[in-house]
């Protein structure tokens, strides 16, 4: 595939994920002016942290990147009867061990809390809650994962658009949670675990039309002896690690958050989404359109083809994740207080959302980045690379988690905190959860580093001509936005205590002098959109 189609799946696979990023904003919204940040939604994001994180280790990462190279490979070289057969016994392989999976979740809700959130152990009505939750939330991740399975065959076609378009049906219904069905049931909260699980089920029967347009959509059939079956799950084994280190990540955070102050866990997951807005969009979306395209340039041993697409991946990805870096960074309070400030969401609170998106958007480079590397060691087949440079990047995390928890621990706590038993300071002390953010978003540079090095070493990958001229456009363009941010910020450094309608034209007009600053002087420099297209 030539890179102005992928440029074309990456139009039609972002703007539609930016449908469902923008409405996964307003579902925030809706629920912190619903429920506030408190015991209740932290109990509530923990449960649907857990199945979400199988989702993206089983849906978004493993299995997906497993799945696209054989299913291309057995798309270019043999017969539409065998890629059904494929579908067929991949889809009841995939759903069989999902579905025990899901039993056991449900089943072990008690002990799965007590292993992602032992914080919540000694305080009753919070651990009955979670668990509640979490039996709710947790058979989502088997319709998510067959989900991801139409997904991945759709993409494979070129057919971007729908599988991008799909998560709308989540925040359409976890909106509807938050803001009808709460206010009739006598636990509001129990509102968003029926709203989850009846996305998991719209999601997969929004996608079943196309596929059998496709005539790919087959009776699921047991097929664990199938040997292109075997040669995925074999693909996968080590991907279910090195594809998902940021959500093994976030999943530790998750445990360490569970120790400190209440609304922690709340606080992480605005950060998580305002990071999930380009990274969704862009990151994801370009490792998604560019794995078919290595993958096929890898059959065809075009190597040349292979380093041009991965090329244009890695300049399109810096174009758009360092600036967004920047402006998180600038923009994290103004961003919080304009969307988030309503209702039981407070002042408090936005300050204390606006230190961990703070500390993760720096990592913003890097995690978009590992989104366009992993499919250049996948499309090869290659899964067991990355499993080491996650392996490192998870050790790393876990040390600077506790190494920036001390840190500022020592930095804030009183005199009294401090005297403390060690448990109760830290359930005391406000803003620690910051450090989580910090270690995630240092591990992820590692994680980069190590997979640079080791695409460097296979030989595969040749950069191509001018790089110096584009960094030094990207430098300029982000220098002169990061000044009018910084006058911006200036001018108005009241964000909390101003009246909503000020603080949204404040905003916007932030974000209008800031971006159009940004694309001015990009184009001032030089750049074209046919650069975008590649060469």
């Amino acid at each position: 595939m030539k890179t102005p189609s992928m440029f074309r799946g990456l139009l039609s696979f972002s703007s539609m994920t930016m449908v469902s990023r923008v409405l996964g904003l307003v579902r925030d919204m809706a629920i912190n002016a619903a429920f506030g940040a408190n015991a209740a939604t932290d109990a509530f994001w923990v449960a649907f942290r857990i199945p979400n994180f199988m989702r993206r280790l089983f849906a978004e990462g493993s299995f997906s990147t497993a799945f696209v190279p054989v299913f291309t490979e057995v798309k270019e070289k043999g017969t539409h009867a065998e890629l059904k057969e494929l579908m067929a016994r991949v889809s009841g392989t995939l759903g069989g061990v999902l579905l025990v999976v899901t039993a056991v979740g449900v089943v072990f809700a008690p002990q799965v809390t007590m292993l992602f959130s032992p914080g919540a152990i000694d305080e009753a009505h919070k651990f009955t809650l979670t668990v509640e939750l979490l039996r709710l939330t947790f058979p989502f991740l088997l319709f998510v994962s067959l989900t991801a399975l139409c997904g991945g065959a759709l993409n494979s076609f070129h057919r971007f658009g729908l599988p991008a378009l799909t998560p709308v049906i989540l925040n359409l219904c976890m909106i509807a949670g938050a803001l009808w069905l709460s206010r009739r049931l006598q636990t509001p909260i129990m509102a968003m675990g029926w709203a989850i699980l009846a996305a998991g089920i719209l999601q997969l029967l929004f996608q079943l039309p196309a596929l059998r347009g496709l005539d790919l959509l087959a009776l699921p059939r047991w097929g664990w002896s199938h040997p292109l079956v075997r040669r995925i799950m074999r693909l996968m084994v080590p991907t279910l690690f090195g594809s998902s280190v940021a959500q093994i990540n976030l999943l530790l955070d998750t445990v360490i958050a569970s120790l400190l102050i209440a609304g922690s866990q709340s606080w992480l997951s605005q950060a998580d989404r305002f990071l999930e807005l380009p990274l969704g969009v862009f990151g994801v979306a370009l490792g998604t359109v560019i794995l078919p395209s290595l993958s096929r340039h890898h059959v065809a041993t075009d190597r040349a083809g292979f380093s041009r697409a991965l090329d244009w991946g890695l300049r399109t990805t810096l174009l758009i994740s360092v600036p967004a870096m920047f402006g998180l960074m600038l923009l994290a309070e103004p961003l919080v207080a304009t969307l988030f400030q309503h209702g039981r969401f407070d002042a408090f609170d936005t300050r204390m959302a606006t230190l961990s998106i703070t500390a993760l958007s720096f990592g913003l480079p890097a995690f978009a980045l590992v989104k366009v590397l992993l499919p250049a060691f996948y499309a090869r087949q290659d899964t067991r690379t990355p499993v080491r440079a996650g392996v490192a990047s998870l050790v790393a995390n876990m040390v600077l988690n506790v190494l920036f928890v001390v840190l500022l621990f020592t930095l804030w706590a009183t005199p009294a905190q401090k005297q403390a038993p060690w448990l109760q300071a830290l359930a005391e002390v406000p803003g620690l959860h910051m450090a989580l953010g910090m270690a995630s978003a240092l591990a992820s540079y590692i994680n980069l580093g190590l997979l640079w090095r080791w695409l460097k070493q296979a030989g595969v990958y040749e950069r191509q001509h001018g790089w110096a001229r584009h960094l030094t456009r990207l430098a300029l363009a982000c220098a002169a936005m990061v000044a009018v941010l910084l006058l911006g910020r200036w001018l108005w450094p009241d964000w909390t205590g101003v009246p909503s309608v000020t603080r949204l034209w404040h905003l916007a007009a932030l974000v209008s002098a800031g971006g159009a600053t940004y694309v001015a002087v990009l184009f001032a420099a030089g750049f074209r959109l046919r650069d975008l297209r590649g060469v």
